[in-house]
């Protein structure tokens, strides 16, 4: 399909602010500005119940339209380790529990380069095992929970369940991955295709991971593709963006699972950008797209 006129508009807003690339601010310029992006995530949902709470020495924001016990949602935002907070990503979060009927948990995670790998990594499983450990306080059913996250947090979201599922930490129900960070190879067909002008750049992806890695070079504790078995992991729900330089890669990862005999649900949209769920006060296919995912985890977990 061709680009999406919603998406096209957007590119052109993009071109015409002038606005350099993250890679050439510094991550405090790059951050403020992100901040600012509020127009684009759309309306806030009315929901029954928003509280700030601490989890593993983390701030928290706890999203819940639900009137007894749920799932439990951990979410992890997206901004490639380096950008984005609960304030970013508060719209979709909000959207995600009254779609989904979960009770959301959005972690404000120690962003890179200053917590570099493996510390978000440390603070996502961290703070998954502090919620589920207070199920009771947090009116969550500890049997049935679900890591969830965008672009980097769904990097997140699966290194979690891995790292659970190694260390025989809690049983996760299902993964869901928006457009997932999956691996630092920029070479693939949609990287390439991508590289400039769509959104997310081949240049910022490489600056996001330097960024994320650190020191540290590309293993099996921070890639999960470089892991010796993807078995036994949950679920999967992969949502993809025709548009995106991570398109490729994310439908490999899902490729990938299958093989290793996880069951996977992909869901494409043609002609979408990469973030468009996040920014879904720009495209309707992006609140389509929270509307779609809500209604697989209800499935998928009954």
């Amino acid at each position: 399909m061709t680009l999406h006129p919603q998406a096209q508009d957007f590119l052109n807003k993009v071109a015409l602010s002038g606005r350099p690339g993250w890679e050439e601010m510094t991550p405090k310029q790059a951050r403020e500005i992100f901040e600012t992006f509020t127009d684009y995530v759309g309306e806030s949902p009315e929901i029954k119940h928003v509280a700030e709470i601490v989890l593993a020495g983390m701030r928290c924001r706890l999203y819940s339209d639900a009137s007894k016990p749920s799932p439990l949602m951990m979410y992890f935002h997206g901004g490639g380790w380096v950008l984005g907070s609960l304030q970013t990503h508060d719209v979709l979060c909000r959207s995600l529990a009254k779609e989904s009927g979960c009770v959301v948990i959005s972690v404000d995670y120690g962003r890179s380069p200053e917590n570099a790998f493996p510390g978000p990594l440390d603070d996502c499983y961290n703070a998954t095992v502090a919620a589920i450990e207070q199920a009771n306080e947090l009116k969550i059913t500890p049997n049935r929970v679900v890591l969830a996250g965008d672009s980097a947090g769904g990097h997140l979201a699966t290194m979690v369940a891995m790292r659970s599922r190694d260390r025989s930490g809690p049983m996760i129900a299902l993964q869901v991955l928006l457009y997932p960070v999956v691996e630092p190879n920029f070479e693939t067909g949609s990287y390439r295709q991508f590289a400039s002008g769509f959104g997310l750049t081949r240049a910022t992806m490489k600056w996001f991971w330097q960024h994320f890695l650190g020191n540290h070079s590309p293993s099996s504790d921070s890639v999960p593709t470089l892991a010796g078995s993807l078995a036994r992991l949950p679920p999967t729900v992969l949502i993809s963006a025709e548009y995106d330089v991570l398109h490729d890669e994310g439908l490999a990862f899902a490729t990938k699972l299958s093989d290793a005999g996880v069951e996977v649900s992909i869901k494409r949209y043609p002609g979408m950008l990469h973030g468009f769920m996040h920014f879904a006060g720009l495209f309707d296919d992006g609140r389509k797209a929270v509307r779609d995912v809500g209604k697989m985890i209800r499935q998928k977990l009954t």
